[in-house]
């Protein structure tokens, strides 16, 4: 079906910087919007930014001006650059997309693995 598969996660010190990938393949006609979530150990899943089809990007409050989304139209891909990184940002990362199979399809909602990103000195 459809798959998304997330990488570049691991070990950084703080202010240090990381860069995620998430690619969908499968069968795809389009992909809306994209985005990254974050669930941190005993915390609910947030999220972290989205972007839709066109490039408009939203963040949450706490990694506004640190992390930047982007997205590969041509790649089915999404990337999240995380920069001045902080213990506080250790999570398991989510990617997510609203993809639409066939043009005769609606839109539906997939979610990859996840990747560990750890911040810690």
């Amino acid at each position: 079906q459809v798959q998304l598969v997330e990488s570049g996660g691991g070990l950084v010190q703080p202010g240090g910087s990381l860069r995620l990938s998430c690619a969908a393949s499968g069968s795809i006609f389009s992909i809306n919007a994209m985005g990254w979530y974050r669930q941190a150990p005993g915390k609910e899943r947030e999220l972290v930014a989205i972007i839709t089809s066109s490039g408009s990007a939203n963040y949450a409050d706490s990694v506004k001006g640190r992390f930047t989304i982007s997205r590969d139209n041509a790649k089915n891909t999404v990337y999240l650059q995380m920069n001045s990184l902080k213990p506080e940002d250790t999570a398991v990362y989510y990617c997510n997309a609203d993809i639409r199979r066939y043009n005769y399809t609606p839109y539906r909602t997939y979610w990859g693995q996840g990747t560990q990103v750890t911040v810690s000195s």
